[in-house]
């Protein structure tokens, strides 16, 4: 069973905590376009803060060699505004200056060191064992009682600050990391019939992946396509399409399953038959789940597609749950982030557990659990 927060007692201890608030960026002033993430883990700081822990925070921005990836600073600045305190930024991850700012943190203190993909053992792909024997988690570790791990939408990765403290100091999973577990969890396993998944979005090699593993399993009882998984299935359908066999084989396997769009246009939106037809399916679910959008959503032009299902979801009595950067983008653009009853913030490791697949910083989290 996955530890939570539950399990120890934080009052005035000191606390490593890694947390995912990787946000879109303006490309000219590198400003943060969408907090939506960073306000994912006021719960778990506020909740330490209430125990007067000393808070040190880790956290990354970006890749590098890519254009967003930046300095920690104006993140640093939106979480103290979101706290209403003082969060301070420190321009080091574990030199001499972060070092002496740890060691010169009283009770309540909240820091957030410095993007960690600056460090070049981040960027290594190893076991939490392998990664605790790190500069960075000796080096850090010395001035934690505990670990915490919030970061679910990065908890597929095998990155060294996400799995190193876990053998090294009691750890446990963040409130919003439980969240992302339980409520994955229940739509697999308790979510009532029938069960809708819906998928879309720009990419469809792992969607066949997913929508072949839920449709053998009997996990999903009808897959709704848009966007590109859509444009595939429906191209297959027409028998124009070059693309694999496989496609071909899950249409003659599941062909009252999976729904594929009816109309298209230009092959950006899905067309007024196939929303009505969807919209008719999501009356009809217990259960709903979305990732992708329907179509290029971010132009007027072809919104209505992905306005219109998001739309049937959020007003419909079904339990309903949205993951992906662009549906949560779509979702908030569209004012219906309240209407969801679980808005995941995985791309990748949602992805991950709807194939059923262990995550590596959940199994370390119970490997060594204590």
């Amino acid at each position: 069973m996955l530890p939570t927060m539950d399990d120890f007692d934080f009052e005035k201890k000191r606390v490593i905590l890694r947390v995912d608030i990787n946000s879109p960026l303006e490309p000219s002033t590198l400003n943060i376009l969408d907090n939506w993430r960073i306000k994912k883990i006021i719960p778990t700081l506020k909740e330490l803060e209430e125990k007067n822990a000393r808070q040190i925070i880790l956290a990354h921005q970006g890749r590098p060699g890519k254009w967003d990836f930046t300095s920690l600073e104006k993140h640093a600045e939106e979480l103290s505004r979101l706290m209403g305190r003082e969060i301070k930024f420190i321009d080091d991850v574990y030199g001499q200056r972060a070092i002496n700012e740890i060691k010169n943190m009283r009770e309540g203190d909240i820091i957030l060191l410095d993007n960690v993909r600056k460090c070049k053992e981040e960027m290594e792909k190893k076991s939490a064992e392998e990664h605790a024997k790190a500069e960075m988690i000796k080096k850090l570790s010395q001035f934690g009682d505990a670990f915490i791990n919030d970061a679910f939408a990065a908890s597929h990765r095998k990155q060294c600050s996400l799995l190193g403290f876990i053998p090294v100091l009691p750890s446990f999973a963040g409130r919003l990391m439980q969240k992302e577990v339980e409520m994955v969890e229940k739509l697999m396993k308790e979510a009532e019939r029938p069960r809708v998944f819906i998928f879309g979005g720009g990419k469809y090699e792992n969607a066949i992946d997913v929508i072949d593993k839920l449709l053998h399993d009997g996990t999903a009882d009808k897959i709704l396509l848009g966007g590109m998984p859509g444009n595939v299935f429906f191209e297959k359908m027409k028998g124009s399409s070059e693309i694999n066999g496989r496609i071909e084989e899950m249409i003659k396997k599941y062909r009252d399953k999976i729904i594929p769009p009816s109309d298209l246009i230009e092959s950006k939106d899905v067309g007024e038959k196939t929303i009505e037809i969807f919209k008719n399916e999501i009356e009809k679910a217990s259960s709903i789940f979305i990732s992708g959008p329907m179509g290029v959503f971010e132009d007027e032009k072809y919104a209505k597609g992905t306005k219109e299902i998001l739309e049937a979801i959020a007003n419909s009595q079904a339990f309903s749950m949205a993951g992906g950067g662009h549906t949560v983008a779509a979702i908030n653009m569209f004012g219906l982030e309240n209407k969801f009853s679980y808005i995941s913030t995985g791309g990748g490791a949602l992805e991950r557990m709807l194939m059923g697949e262990k995550l590596p910083v959940i199994d370390a989290l119970i490997k060594f659990k204590r």
